[in-house]
């Protein structure tokens, strides 16, 4: 039985890069994400664009995907073109990277220093599973150029891991954290993930106590999100599993921000912490600044001076287009400023920095000070002209930003 996804892709439209978008390429800080879409097996919480071998047809095959992604490579620095700005991040992540073999990763890195004017600096991050990783692969991607690891641990418990159907072992992840480091990576990031059903307090605790041993110097920590169409939102429909408890995961962030705060870790954004502004995951700082990036690969998404646009989402799609010397790009828009101010509250405001006051309308800025009054965002900040959300802010974060933008 053929079991390959269909290609539901609707046909390209015409595409440029607008003059409009043009405009701030060379002072505009510009990085560069490579999506890669393979998993092993589909983890029963994502609803990402990854797919397993089994659901992938002809032309999306593992061996050809370091050239399909060259390819498009190309194509962005010919479209670019002739002014190119300066990658100061590439951000390689999936799915599984680290599927694919170490030269292959490097070799894509190399192409880009072919392309582009590359920062004497430049931060090359790669996410990667805990068992898809090994000393002589991390090895490689370290010589070949790679600067940060982010590996995703999820928890320490068994049980836990079983429910999101992860694959690695408890302590694996925290292995292949100390792996990395042997290596020389100086910057090392483990992804947790916290209030799956059937958690304990005490099963998040020693998460918390793992990552500390793991030596790592950043750690991002995500509520479980139960996202339709996902086999974990079938358990829970069906009664298998209960629904996240929102009082449970107030509770499980602050312990997190507790227990890394005492341990030399600061939070500067909702999510993340690092151990100084070093350790910081600079191309989601491009992100959350409205900056510009190119999404290379299937389903994945690019901003470049207010236009944003994403690729056809299948691997095979993507492939062919270019093999056709198509651009993949599926669709785009032009943000308008309302959109652009719209979108740099929602993303500012998550940052432990804020943002003006003066960035918000007037009615923004009343409620703002409401907020104040509610002990959700900082008052000796909001005297000073910023909006920055006080510790009890950030559980209820998302809240804030409607509040200040509806």
């Amino acid at each position: 039985m053929d079991t390959a996804l269909p290609l539901l892709e609707t046909p390209p439209r015409p595409w440029s890069l607008p003059d409009s978008a043009r405009a701030g390429l060379a002072t505009t800080p510009f990085g560069l994400y490579v999506h890669v879409p393979f998993c092993a097996t589909r983890c029963g919480y994502c609803d990402f664009n990854t797919y397993t071998a089994e659901e992938l047809g002809p032309g999306a095959a593992r061996s050809d995907y370091a050239g399909t992604v060259v390819a498009e490579l190309q194509l962005a620095a010919r479209t670019l073109g002739p002014d190119l700005p300066t990658v100061e991040t590439v951000f390689v992540g999936g799915g599984t990277p680290t599927l694919l073999p170490a030269d292959d990763l490097v070799a894509v890195l190399a192409a880009v220093r072919e392309l582009f004017p590359v920062a004497v600096d430049v931060e090359v991050t790669t996410e990667a599973n805990p068992e898809t990783v090994d000393p002589a692969g991390l090895a490689r991607l370290r010589e070949g150029g790679f600067t940060r690891l982010s590996l995703g641990m999820q928890s320490a418990a068994e049980h836990v891991l079983a429910v999101l159907d992860r694959r690695h072992t408890p302590g694996r992840a925290v292995a292949a954290a100390r792996e990395a480091r042997a290596a020389g990576f100086e910057h090392v990031n483990l992804d947790l993930i916290y209030g799956t059903p059937g958690e304990t307090d005490a099963d998040w605790a020693a998460s918390l106590d793992a990552v500390l041993a793991a030596s790592v110097d950043h750690v991002s920590a995500y509520a479980l999100i139960v996202e339709e169409g996902t086999r974990l939102a079938r358990r829970i429909r069906r009664g298998e599993l209960p629904m996240p408890d929102d009082d449970v995961l107030a509770d499980r962030y602050e312990q997190a921000d507790a227990t890394l705060r005492g341990a030399g870790f600061d939070w500067y954004e909702v999510s993340n912490w690092a151990t100084g502004p070093a350790a910081r995951c600079r191309h989601n700082e491009l992100y959350w600044a409205n900056a510009n990036w190119w999404g290379v690969g299937p389903g994945a998404h690019s901003h470049v001076g207010g236009l944003r646009w994403w690729n056809a989402k299948h691997p095979a799609a993507h492939a062919d287009r270019l093999l056709r010397g198509e651009s993949p790009a599926q669709d785009s828009e032009l943000l308008d400023d309302a959109d652009r101010a719209l979108e740099t509250i929602m993303l500012g405001l998550r940052l432990r920095a804020g943002l003006p006051l003066a960035a918000l309308s007037p009615a923004g800025r009343a409620r703002a000070a409401d907020a104040v009054a509610r002990g959700l965002l900082d008052p000796g900040a909001h005297e000073a002209g910023r909006a920055v959300l006080t510790d009890r802010g950030r559980l209820l974060a998302d809240a804030v930003v409607r509040d200040l933008t509806d």
